[in-house]
């Protein structure tokens, strides 16, 4: 192991498939099984997707219909179940801080740290810290981090993102440079699909490529704004600080489009895109939204925002989709379309999870940007989903238990659905302490089982109602 020292080192800390890892920590039967998180219906989309099943080739944000195909018939499909990943995610990071006060969370998942009693180690003593770290967290919590070091950001989150699964690497400065220059330039940290197409098109192949390219090309290329700051990067530059983020009072994605939107038709996949985009980072924050708000920017650069208010918050991409699609007008009557957004606010860590819809995945692939942004002139309508009309009372549905769904039963505790159909129900009774439980049979209309906190499957102390 390399004794190099470096005057500052940079980590970078990233849970590994973290959804898929949190069912598998508190669903034991789980562990090692091709585990897909994210939404069952037809348009579904992969949240998240275990090393089993990314063995398959499965990966998040495919459509998960292909991923259910690429797996086959041993695929465990799961609904998301945000309050759980931010239960541990806190804790994890409560140890974190322990170790590093200042950590600059990019997701509930992966953070940024710079810690002081490493200025001047060496590789061998950030490894061995790093590895401390990693043991405290998989045996207090249960999840397998992988850690990355390195003189800045950049190298940092490209080494852990290589010492995946469940490693750590530390590059010495004197390695950086031609560590950095032989990736691909994908690689580099802010360089997405459509601006890596563009550099591929021009013969810039690697980081190194991108490296000996001029200023002035690198502008005309990705812009003044963006380009500058990433050929830094690309040459070794990286004298960004670690600091804590605020949270953000709005989440949100939008799309600007070559041609302008003049029917409603062409509105609603560009509404739904922008839910999605929107949304992937809404399940990354860790808090659901009680606030969508649709943003329109017309041919006039006019900007139109509607807003909806939900009774409670969620994290439920069908409900927040169609809360936004619920605000769109038809440009017909308010004139051609360039810019389509869509936002999530009254963010909370108190989120309320609907056990009886799917996670859709609205096709339509503009490209999105993330911002936070004051709107220029603003049209308001606040509403909630409340009945808008009295409605003769319907004879009870059936009860209905979908696969995933958090239960409870008097006699065997705490379980989770496996399948429903034909009249019955299959339940596997565990929790993250009991290790793999058993699997009972009943009829669906058992009035002994009843839907239970998703935190309950955490068997934590303080944590849903153990406390």
């Amino acid at each position: 192991m390399s004794t190099e020292r470096s005057s500052r080192w940079v980590m970078h800390l990233d849970m590994d498939a973290f959804f898929a890892s949190v069912e598998q920590l508190t669903r034991p039967t789980l562990r090692d099984r091709p585990v897909l998180v994210g939404g069952t219906g037809g348009r579904g989309v992969v949240a998240g997707a275990s090393y089993a099943a990314r063995a398959f080739g499965a990966r998040s944000a495919m459509p998960m219909h292909q991923a259910r195909r690429l797996v086959g018939a041993g695929a465990v499909v799961l609904p998301p179940r945000g309050a759980v990943y931010h239960a541990v995610s806190a804790r994890i990071f409560a140890l974190v801080r322990e170790e590093i006060p200042v950590i600059e969370m990019l997701s509930f998942d992966e953070a940024f740290g710079e810690p002081e009693s490493l200025a001047g180690a060496s590789v061998e003593e950030v490894t061995v810290f790093a590895e401390r770290l990693r043991r405290r967290i998989r045996e207090t919590v249960g999840i397998a981090a992988s850690v990355g070091f390195g003189s800045g950001k950049q190298i940092a989150k490209i080494a852990s993102g290589l010492a995946k699964p469940d490693g750590v690497m530390a590059i010495p400065p004197s390695r950086e440079l031609a560590f950095l220059h032989d990736l691909p330039v994908r690689k580099l940290w802010g360089i997405g699909p459509v601006s890596g197409d563009r550099l591929q098109r021009l013969g810039v192949d690697t980081i190194g490529d991108f490296a000996e390219m001029s200023d002035v090309e690198v502008i005309s290329v990705l812009g003044a704004t963006v380009g500058p700051a990433l050929h830094l990067l690309a040459r070794g530059i990286d004298d960004r600080p670690v600091t804590e983020r605020a949270s953000a009072k709005q989440i949100s994605a939008e799309s600007t489009f070559a041609r302008d939107l003049v029917e409603l038709a062409e509105l609603r996949p560009a509404v739904d895109a922008a839910a999605q985009g929107a949304h992937r980072r809404l399940l990354a924050d860790g808090r659901g939204a009680r606030t969508v708000v649709l943003k329109l920017k017309r041919s006039d650069m006019s900007i139109l925002t509607r807003s909806t208010t939900l009774p409670a918050a969620t994290t439920e991409l069908s409900v927040l989709t169609a809360a936004a699609q619920r605000l769109a007008l038809d440009p017909r009557s308010i004139g051609p379309i360039r810019l389509v957004g869509v936002g999530y606010s009254g963010l909370t860590a108190v989120q309320q999870f609907s056990l009886f819809s799917d996670l859709d995945d609205p096709s339509g692939a503009a490209v999105s940007t993330e911002t936070t942004e004051t709107t220029e002139s603003t049209e308001t309508t606040e509403s909630t989903d409340a009945a808008e009309h009295s409605e003769p009372t319907a004879p009870a549905a059936p009860i209905q238990w979908p696969t995933g769904t958090d239960v409870t039963h008097p006699e065997h505790g705490h379980g989770w659905v496996q399948g429903s159909g034909h009249g019955v129900v299959t339940v596997r009774f565990e929790t993250r302490a009991t290790g793999p439980g058993r699997a009972v049979t009943f009829p669906v209309t058992e009035s002994a089982l009843r839907h239970a906190d998703p935190l309950d499957s955490l068997a934590w102390p303080g944590v849903g109602d153990d406390g």
